[in-house]
């Protein structure tokens, strides 16, 4: 079975789930972040493991199924906990539930994810908005002849990051009085953090935070032409940045104390995009 086939295979098991509802936007919430999946309203639950190709999430607090319902009057789709190639999963089954989203009718992705804080700048809680990002997994999603079947594999990574909906967000984290700040995000393969010289030349290469998704669903969301926001919560300093060791408890403890606003942000994105 070609990619193809197994997309169009999944976003038709997906649509049987989500009983007529059709969702516009999709969001992907990273590590800690996963409450926002309950403020949806009349939402379904589709366990990852119920989409014909769609492989399991093992990270530590990803709940691993998709949530549908209405969010700030919108129809949208969350992924409560994403695939990671750490997890030992393949470029193209990473991107996989982005591609699903896409055929299911969704044009706008919101991924998110913790991330460490390079930027000496920047504070633990603090929010980034991507503005731009390096791919530094040696992996892209849109390797192969398959994906020429979905789009053309040839594309601008300009403006990966939709600078309207950046603006937007800024504007709403202003009237909100939440602290967000822009950059560039690196991602990386992990699952061990970086080393103090790793980060010390991500620095050097113009990166603000640094984590170990998100670059991959981008890739793969820009190859069929949806609108992209991303945003981290820099859970913690990068590892030698202030003496920093960081830790998964540390970004589970940042993650749970930053969610109210985390959520409030997002929600009221999704309401005006």
């Amino acid at each position: 079975m070609t990619l193809k086939e197994s997309i169009c295979e999944a976003a038709e098991a997906l649509n049987l789930r989500l009983e007529g509802r059709k969702p516009e936007i999709g969001i992907i919430l990273g590590s800690g972040l996963g409450p926002l999946a309950e403020q949806v309203e009349d939402a379904v639950y589709i366990p990852f493991g119920e989409i014909p190709h769609m492989k399991r999430s093992t990270a530590t607090s990803h709940v691993g199924r998709f949530v549908c319902g209405n969010l700030a009057g919108k129809c949208v789709v969350v992924m409560q906990g994403r695939i990671h190639g750490y997890e030992g999963y393949t470029p193209q089954e990473v991107a996989f539930p982005v591609w699903v989203m896409h055929a299911i009718g969704v044009q706008t992705l919101v991924t998110t994810n913790a991330a460490g804080a390079i930027n000496e700048s920047f504070n633990v809680g603090d929010f980034c908005i991507m503005n731009d990002h390096i791919n530094f997994t040696g992996r892209n999603p849109v390797v192969g002849t398959d994906p020429d079947e979905i789009a053309f594999r040839f594309f601008s990574m300009k403006d990966a990051y939709d600078p309207d909906l950046r603006e937007l967000a800024l504007q709403i984290a202003k009237r909100e009085e939440i602290t967000v700040h822009e950059g560039v995000y690196l991602g990386l393969l992990g699952p061990s953090f970086e080393t103090p010289a790793e980060i010390r030349a991500f620095r050097a290469w113009g990166a603000d935070t640094v984590a170990m998704s998100v670059c991959e669903e981008v890739i793969a969301a820009r190859h069929v032409g949806m609108r992209v926001f991303g945003m981290s919560l820099c859970s913690n300093m990068a590892c030698g940045i202030e003496g920093a060791s960081p830790s998964d408890e540390e970004v589970f403890e940042v993650a749970m104390r930053r969610v109210p606003d985390f959520c409030r942000l997002i929600i009221e994105l999704v309401r005006e995009i």
